[in-house]
């Protein structure tokens, strides 16, 4: 079955209500590698009820819809779909805990034609479920390899932010754990990918993957750490590409460009030398 082009875009998703708890909060910043050292206050603000603060790229968690592309009825071949991009845009700061409430769309599908797939452009706002005030925008791109050549349009498509081509300004290593995956996928990602390894053997990886949006939690921290001295309401808005992913208990760098409010950065396994996330731009105050 081949995408119905104004069946997708005239979609509704259903509006999704969480109630967000500290323990939320702090597990999804335990998931990223938070409060490694013991003795960094800075860090504890994340993970401990006192005072306790959310890090901006959990935005990307919240409400979500779930793997809508599983449906038969949609016309996609899922088994060869892949997470191309992620944004999202702060309007204020993250509770740490409250009522919030995820509205869904398919903003865009384009044909990239038969041999060469298609794209699907996401977005989702988060809102206050209180007060209706709107806490995120999210944007993302999943590349559907399988599903062009519907005769939908052809563009316009993303263009990737280009990086400096000087030497970077910053750089921030982080080692993820070994079973950084298994903590991660409790903040709401329970593809079996990132936790069976027969799964992965299956899907061509050598054992579990790391779920690309932690992968994207970890250069935010790096971005939140070296440039804004941990404080979440300093980071706007974030962007990247996913190029590789990464196996639990590899470490990543985090390279980083500051020209005033931009922030261009990258990031790569130090133990393969490989770019795991590309043209990343985060904006901040």
């Amino acid at each position: 079955m081949a995408i119905d082009y104004d069946k997708l875009m005239n979609l509704k998703l259903p509006e999704i209500r969480q109630t967000l708890t500290q323990k939320d909060t702090m597990l999804y910043a335990l998931g990223l590698g938070l409060g490694a050292d013991p003795l960094d206050e800075k860090q504890l603000r994340f993970v401990y009820e006192k005072d306790l603060q959310a890090l901006p790229t959990m935005a990307v968690v919240l409400a979500p819809t779930g793997f809508i592309w599983k449906d038969p009825a949609h016309g996609v071949d899922w088994r060869k779909l892949l997470h191309g991009e992620q944004g999202f845009e702060l309007h204020r700061p993250i509770p740490a805990e409250g009522e919030i409430v995820g509205r869904t769309r398919i903003a865009a599908l384009i044909d990239k034609g038969k041999e060469k797939g298609a794209l699907a452009l996401i977005e989702r706002t988060i809102s206050d479920g209180t007060s209706g005030e709107t806490i995120a925008t999210l944007t993302s791109t999943s590349f559907m390899r399988g599903d062009g050549g519907f005769g939908g349009p052809s563009g316009p498509t993303p263009e990737p932010h280009v990086l400096p081509t000087r030497a970077p300004d910053a750089i921030f290593e982080q080692k993820t754990l070994p079973q950084q995956a298994l903590i991660y996928r409790l903040s709401g990602d329970y593809n079996p990918l990132h936790a069976e390894p027969e799964v992965a053997t299956h899907a061509g990886f050598r054992q579990p993957i790391l779920h690309g949006l932690c992968s994207l939690g970890v250069a935010g921290h790096a971005i939140l750490r070296t440039v804004c001295d941990y404080d979440p309401k300093r980071m706007k808005s974030l962007k990247l590409r996913f190029s590789s992913p990464v196996y639990p208990g590899e470490t990543i760098r985090t390279e980083m460009w500051v020209d005033g409010k931009d922030v261009s950065f990258r990031a790569r396994v130090v133990e393969r030398d490989i770019v795991v996330l590309n043209n990343g731009l985060a904006r901040v105050a």
